[in-house]
């Protein structure tokens, strides 16, 4: 009997703690934060392209709600800054992870996924040369790894699919047959609607203020942020404090079962990307020679269509867009 009290007091008191530990992570935010205005839940069953300086739609968002994404990270100098920026604002963000930079800091990946951001993927290597300039079975294993890595680092482990079906490609160069590829695996493609331009050496003042520039001016949108870089760590804080001021409202992405709402481009509308692909990337890869068939290992039991071989690319991240 005494031992079946002792049970039922210890399953009570376990009982009791995930409650005060759901309470916690429920909490609402401190009334003078920023906060999340509201939550998007993402079907991507059949695939999704979205980013208006990349493909003709985005999320149908209202005037001065914003989505905050960040690439390449993460990077143990720069990116627990912008996580304690976040958290003191009450604000959850997209992180777009570079599987190198995962399997290297599984912390900063684990410290992101406890303080309720969404962990999406951005490859394994983020090559100089882009996926254009893989062969197509090179890519998609990049591609593979990438998301195995950022698994691994986020949950411990990884499955046939991943976690968080988002996808980004460096230098938004994307391909047909890759977005093809990757729509038949449920994964949806994020570009931008804005870019801070932080790949781009400039202050942090100067950053928040062509930011701030470009909002007002667009009104709403995907914005673009790399969490590898110094000046953008900087500038966060007094940027956040800023769109609370002028009036914006984050929206935070998470998967879910559903097709969001999309806004089609305006009349007239064109890629923004394939102009610097073309006139940046496309000298990087007159300067690189572009791998052959050889990759990355892809993850065993991971997505179908990949085709790698044995092997190693050759390239290392890169902080870049």
């Amino acid at each position: 009997m005494k031992r079946r009290i002792r049970i039922i007091l210890v399953q009570t008191l376990a009982a009791s703690t995930m409650i005060a530990s759901a309470a916690v992570r429920a909490a609402p935010c401190p009334p003078d934060t920023l906060g999340v205005s509201r939550i998007v839940e993402i079907g991507t069953s059949g695939g999704l392209q979205i980013g208006l300086k990349t493909y003709p739609q985005t999320l149908a968002l209202a005037d001065h709600e914003i989505v905050l994404t960040f690439d390449d990270g993460p990077a143990v100098s720069t990116t627990p800054k912008v996580l304690d920026a976040l958290a003191k604002e009450c604000v959850k963000a997209t992180f777009f992870l570079v599987g190198h930079n995962a399997e290297t800091w599984p912390d900063l990946v684990k410290r992101e996924v406890a303080e309720g951001h969404t962990v999406a993927h951005h490859t394994f290597s983020h090559p100089e040369v882009t996926m254009r300039g893989f062969t197509d079975s090179a890519a998609r294993a990049d591609i593979l790894r990438g998301i195995q890595a950022d698994d691994i680092a986020a949950y411990g482990a990884s499955g046939s699919v991943p976690r968080v079906p988002f996808f980004r490609f460096p230098g938004f160069a994307d391909t047909p047959e890759l977005v093809k590829w990757l729509a038949g695996q449920n994964i949806a493609v994020f570009g931008a609607d804005l870019w801070a331009s932080d790949w781009t050496l400039m202050t942090a003042d100067a950053e928040r203020d062509l930011v701030l520039n470009r909002l007002d001016k667009e009104g709403r949108g995907i914005v673009l942020f790399h969490d590898t870089k110094q000046q953008t760590a900087d500038m966060l804080p007094a940027f956040l404090q800023e769109l609370k001021k002028r009036g914006y409202k984050i929206v935070h992405i998470v998967p879910g079962t559903v097709p969001p709402p999309l806004r089609a481009a305006p009349a007239g509308w064109t890629s923004a990307t394939e102009k610097i692909i073309a006139d940046v990337f496309a000298r990087k890869q007159r300067e690189v020679k572009p791998p052959g068939e050889e990759a990355p290992a892809a993850p065993p039991g991971g997505l179908s269509g990949a085709t790698p071989q044995s092997g190693e690319q050759g390239n290392q991240p890169s902080n870049g867009k």
